[in-house]
């Protein structure tokens, strides 16, 4: 079997090279996807990670704070504090579970829902635009294309998580 490291020194196939176009062009359209919203989010004082927090807990009422961090795969440290200002800025608001009340469920407010919206809508105009421009088996072949790139492991949690037939808080 051979390793990244036999690959970057020039061994193996051509098939084993690195896919710099691919790798480059999921760079730069990463960039331009959330630089989007960046700039709405600069305004309110909110970065990337305010951003993710937001959408997942818009897109899922009740979420709990365990849920997040392992949809998130960051430090609690790090959720805490952008938890933090979302909840002192009425974007978040959380309550105790009904069954355990020493749970801790979130949920966007309305405040936070619009914000999410508008951020959602800005992305999903440059995306619409990417797959008219790249054809009409475009949408198909990328969300195939996205889903293969997720470990195998979690596919079943993040189709569990993307797959709703209205938006959240409709």
């Amino acid at each position: 079997m051979q390793t990244a490291l036999h690959i970057e020194r020039g061994g193996g196939t051509a098939a084993d090279k690195p896919h710099y176009e691919l790798i480059e062009l999921l760079f730069f359209a990463y960039r331009d996807f959330v630089g989007d919203p960046d700039r709405i989010l600069e305004h309110y004082g909110f970065g990337r990670a305010h951003h993710r927090v937001l959408h997942f807990v818009n897109r899922n009422p009740g979420l709990t704070i365990a849920e997040l961090l392992d949809i998130l795969r960051i430090t609690k440290q790090s959720l805490n504090r952008v938890l933090k200002e979302l909840l002192e800025q009425g974007y978040v608001e959380q309550r105790a579970g009904e069954t355990d009340r020493r749970q801790r469920l979130l949920f966007a407010t309305t405040q936070g829902r619009k914000l999410a919206l508008d951020l959602a809508e800005l992305q999903t105009r440059r995306i619409a635009r990417a797959l008219e421009e790249a054809g009409p088996q475009a949408s198909d072949a990328a969300r195939r294309f996205l889903e293969a790139m997720i470990e195998p492991t979690d596919r079943s949690t993040v189709q569990r998580l993307s797959h709703h037939d209205t938006e959240a808080g409709a």
